[in-house]
Order: structure tokens, then C-alpha cells, then sequence
């Protein structure tokens, strides 16, 4: 079977990345529509001609990292379970839940560090990213921590239900996951978000005056505009509003302050309110809790059946035993990949609904339009993406989409 598995991986991997280059390099063409051309949103308008070539050099580059590196996660925990590596762990931790999965969460990190790496090299490489390796490094200690702590709380929790009901534990696992979502997006701009950075209240109080009236104005309770300090990682620019209750904050890229016009400053602003006007925050919650629903019913029905087929294989005793973490892990990383493009599409739709309200607040569709130009000269983004990375990964429609809407 371990035979096997090699030899069909390299197979199956080898046939995928020549699909993934001949779409990528031969059936993609990089440029902007024909009708774009000449337009606001046509890189020939606003870049120079080695800039437009740098950003379409980072993103072809950057769509054939992810699509060659996609499958990774899936094929160490497949390996993981064809190897007995879930048995052999589970021997190592003395059969101790949390350090198993202490020891399962190291290997992975440790095996997709090289990725993370790559994609840090790529971007320093196109000054998009300017983080010191120190700093690189600590974040993704700190991201290991924090998630390996989630994962030993759930995990013990989810075998607990496993164990007192296998016929009902996907359904309370997903009642207990209600609460919990919801105190994350509570606690997260004040005791999540400053583990990695730094923020500090706007100093022009004028323009901190300005988005607080237009705040206000659209009934974001909110006394005051946090910048935080992105600049020491990254010259691309953003801003955000998150959090729940008396914990929501306004928050800018200090790259944003530092690289748009007030006016454009604005816009990014009105954009990020539009989301909390339009209840987009509470709308992604129960789109998370809706999906995690579906998700938990699925691996309830689908782990039985995985492991009457293969469990002697794997050495895995049954659902309850915790050597079954790697193929619960597999399966929420494939059922999470199947729901993405849903996902996806309907962030678009929100971001396309808040750009609409931060152009009806702000009057300023020039604002719109400088803005989005600057965000894909520092953030070397792609203005007309292939189609395949458009549905897996933008979260907001293409910036060609974003501009040609502000010109109407």
C-alpha cells in the first residue's frame, strides 16, 4: 500500500502540475480585457511599463506557489495514516491526547514551513513584503501556539462527544462552536490581533474627526481610529473594521496612511464601515456557523465509512480513537477546500455591496479609483486574475471588476 501510494503520487502530482503551468502560462492571457483597455483599469494608464511587468511577473508566480502547493496539507496527513505515522505518534505521546496532538501539529508546521518560506521569498524579492526574517519567524511561532492550543481544546472536546454519543456528537460539537465563534470575534482586536503587531490611536485628528463623523454618521459605535504598524512587514495597503460589541475597532494600515491621499483615506474607510452597516460581520458568523453545520454532519457520516475501509491499515481502533485526529484533520481541510469557492463568492458579494455604499457616502468615485490603483502598485496586485484563482482564493472581486464599477 506504501508502494503504491508513492508511485500514484508522483503520478497524480506530476500530471497536476503540468495541467496547473499549461493553464497558468499557455491558456491564461495575463492582460486586461480588450474593452478595459484605455480604461482607469488598464496598468498601461497609471504604471510604467517595467512596473506593469514586475506585478504580472509576482502574480504569475504567486498563482503557481499556491496551486503547486495546495495539495501539501492533504498529502502529509494522507502519508501520515498510509505510513502508520498516526499510530506511531500516538505510541510517542503515550496515548496522552494533548501531546499527541502537540507532536501531530509540529510535524505539520514543520513540513509546511518550507512553503510559508517560499511565499515570504517571493515577496521580499518583490519588495512586497519587507519583514525581517526575526519577526517572520516569530509570528509563525506564535500562529503555531495559538492554534495548537485550540486544536488540544477541541480535540478533547470532540472525542469527549465522540465517546458519550456516537450518533449525536457532531451536533453538540457544532451548539458548542455557536458560543465560542462568537467570543473569538469579541476577543480578537484586543487579545489576538496585538500578539502580532502594534496599534496605536490615529495622530491627525482631523482626519481621526473626519472617519469618526462619517462612522457615526452610519452608526459605528465607535470613539476612536486605531493604526497599526504593518509597514514593518508589508508595503501593500488595507484597513478593516472587526469586532463585535464594545470591542469593534476601525483600524488602518499605517502603509494605507502613509501611501493614499485623504481623500482616498476616506474611501478605504467608508468601504470598511459599509461592512458593518450592511451587517456583514454578523452575516459571515452564521455563514461560518451554517458551513461548520454541514462541515460536522459530513465527517459524522464519512468517518465510519473511511474507517471500515482502511482503519485496519491505518492501525486506527475506531472513531473514538484519537490516531483517527490525522484523518479528521484530512477531512476538514477537504470538505473546507469544497466550500471555498461558495465562500468566496459570497465575500465578493459583500465587497461588492460595501465599495457601492463607500461610493454613495463618499460622492467620490476618483477617490475609489486612486485608491484601488495605488493598493495594486505596492501590493503588486493582479488585475484580471485567471479565472480558477478568481474563484478559489479572491475573497474581493478582481481589481479590473473594483474600478470599472467606480468609472460607471
Amino acid at each position: 500500500m506504501r508502494k503504491k501510494f508513492l508511485i500514484w503520487t508522483l503520478i497524480i502530482y506530476l500530471t497536476y502540475t503540468l495541467g496547473v503551468l499549461l493553464y497558468l502560462f499557455v491558456l491564461h492571457d495575463p492582460g486586461v480585457p480588450q474593452a478595459a483597455e484605455g480604461s482607469a483599469a488598464d496598468p498601461a494608464q497609471f504604471l510604467g511599463t517595467r512596473e506593469a511587468e514586475e506585478i504580472r511577473e509576482y502574480a504569475t508566480l504567486r498563482h503557481l506557489l499556491y496551486l503547486l502547493t495546495l495539495p501539501v496539507e492533504w498529502l502529509i496527513y494522507t502519508g501520515v495514516l498510509v505510513f502508520g505515522l498516526a499510530y506511531t505518534l500516538k505510541k510517542a505521546a503515550f496515548s496522552k491526547l494533548p501531546l499527541y496532538v502537540f507532536f501531530l501539529s509540529g510535524l505539520v508546521w514543520v513540513l509546511t514551513l518550507p512553503v510559508s518560506y517560499a511565499g515570504r521569498r517571493l515577496s521580499l524579492s518583490y519588495d512586497v513584503s519587507v519583514e525581517p526574517f526575526s519577526k517572520w519567524l516569530q509570528d509563525h511561532i506564535i500562529s503555531f501556539s495559538l492554534d495548537t492550543l485550540l486544536m488540544i481544546t477541541a480535540a478533547l472536546v470532540l472525542y469527549r462527544l465522540i465517546r458519550m454519543s456516537a450518533q449525536r456528537w457532531w451536533l453538540y460539537a457544532w451548539l458548542l462552536l455557536v458560543p465560542f465563534l462568537a467570543f473569538f470575534m469579541y476577543i480578537q482586536p484586543v487579545l489576538i490581533d496585538p500578539l502580532y503587531n502594534e496599534f496605536d490611536r490615529l495622530s491627525d485628528s482631523q482626519l481621526e474627526e473626519r472617519i469618526l463623523s462619517l462612522a457615526g454618521g452610519s452608526g459605528v459605535p465607535a470613539d476612536r481610529v486605531y493604526v497599526v504598524d504593518k509597514s514593518e512587514e508589508t508595503n501593500a495597503l488595507n484597513a478593516y473594521v472587526n469586532g463585535i460589541g464594545d470591542n469593534l475597532r476601525i483600524v488602518l494600515w499605517d502603509t494605507t496612511l502613509r501611501s493614499l491621499e485623504e481623500e482616498e483615506v476616506l474611501f478605504i474607510m467608508a468601504h470598511e464601515i459599509g461592512h458593518y452597516v450592511k451587517n456583514h460581520l454578523l452575516k459571515s458568523l452564521f455563514g461560518a456557523l451554517a458551513g461548520s453545520f454541514i462541515g460536522l454532519y459530513l465527517l459524522y457520516r464519512l468517518l465510519p465509512v473511511l474507517l471500515h475501509r482502511f482503519g485496519s491499515s491505518f492501525r486506527i481502533k475506531g472513531t473514538g480513537d484519537i490516531a483517527s485526529l490525522p484523518l479528521i484533520l484530512l477531512l476538514v481541510s477537504l470538505l473546507s477546500f469544497l466550500a471555498q469557492p461558495v465562500e468566496m463568492a459570497v465575500s465578493r458579494q459583500a465587497e461588492r455591496a460595501a465599495d457601492e455604499y463607500a461610493l454613495e457616502q463618499t460622492g467620490d468615485p476618483d477617490a475609489a479609483v486612486g485608491a484601488f490603483q495605488e493598493m495594486i502598485r505596492h501590493g503588486k496586485s493582479d488585475v484580471h486574475p485567471p479565472a480558477l484563482i478568481k474563484y478559489l482564493r479572491y475573497g474581493h472581486p478582481t481589481m479590473l471588476e473594483r474600478i470599472r464599477k467606480a468609472e460607471e
